[in-house]
């Protein structure tokens, strides 16, 4: 992972073989560096750990890329790639998902600072409609300021959908916009989506089969099978190493434009190596910290 370039040229290569048109915005005067070389150049920072766009711009001082762009430029038009971004994302988990059956949903905290500074905070206030606010992770059994990443992912571990909302949305409201992402399949859930209103809307709307643990005190108590608690955990590895490697939880960003296109930008970089590791290297998908070159 130490090799930058390498590891860039893989990921750039692999980029245009996808098949997606590039020009996401007109450019009046075309720029040294192209959207498919920036996407490429962000994916390959995430990958390697690279959290700093300062540090970034050091490691690629003296290499073919030093002068292509200066870093608030980069910053910009990172920024205004987010749509293609998630363009890119999607098209890579179609190879793995299309005929997928059984998903897992669950979500994760975003904190965006420490709890103690909310009151004074004014990190991603630019609009009113995606200010963050307080809310309780109860895994964790802790309250935090910030954001809730909701996730959908598959069996064997590749994001499906994504979300972010402010943290005291109730996770079971993002089921209500997954019903335009998903159907025909079975949902595996924690006790956090347990709803039987939804469950049947769910089922009656887009064919969602929502199984999620009872509660010991509820009328007809089943415990729910072992197959599907084991499948659960899948993406709670995912968030782990979300955390662990793409380091998620640390934000320097200001804006919310900055924060999400942060976060897309992650979650891609992980499906980009898995899309690597599954089609190019044959080796586990979910093996992230191998080298590419």
């Amino acid at each position: 992972m130490n090799n930058f370039i390498q590891n860039y040229k893989i990921i750039h290569h692999h980029l245009q073989s996808l098949d997606i048109s590039f020009d996401a915005f007109k450019q009046i005067r075309k720029p040294k560096l192209s959207n498919i070389e920036l996407i490429a150049m962000n994916l390959t920072s995430e990958y390697m750990g690279i959290d700093s766009e300062c540090q970034l711009f050091r490691v690629i001082n003296g290499s073919e890329l030093s002068g292509l762009i200066d870093r608030s430029v980069y910053n910009r038009r990172k920024r205004r790639l987010f749509g293609l971004i998630e363009k890119v994302r999607q098209r890579l988990c179609s190879f793995f998902n299309e005929f997928e059956n059984y998903y897992v949903v669950d979500s994760m905290p975003l904190e965006v600072c420490k709890i103690a500074r909310a009151s004074r905070s004014t990190i991603c206030k630019d609009e009113e409609y995606c200010y963050p606010d307080k809310g309780f992770c109860a895994s964790q059994k802790m309250y935090y300021y910030g954001y809730k990443l909701h996730g959908v992912c598959s069996i064997s571990g590749v994001f499906q959908s994504i979300d972010i909302s402010p943290a005291s949305v109730h996770d079971i409201k993002y089921l209500k916009d997954l019903k335009t992402e998903i159907s025909n399949c079975v949902l595996l859930g924690d006790m956090g989506y347990l709803s039987a209103k939804v469950q049947l809307n769910l089922f009656e709307t887009v064919n969602i089969n929502l199984q999620t643990p009872m509660r010991k005190n509820q009328k007809d108590y089943q415990e729910q099978p072992y197959i599907f608690r084991k499948s659960r955990k899948r993406i709670e590895t995912l968030f782990s190493q979300l955390c662990d490697q793409f380091m998620i939880r640390r934000n320097y960003a200001k804006s919310f434009d900055g924060f999400r296109t942060r976060i897309l930008s992650k979650i891609s970089a992980l499906t980009m190596i898995q899309y690597l590791n599954k089609f190019v290297f044959d080796r586990p998908i979910n093996s992230l910290k191998l080298n590419l070159a």
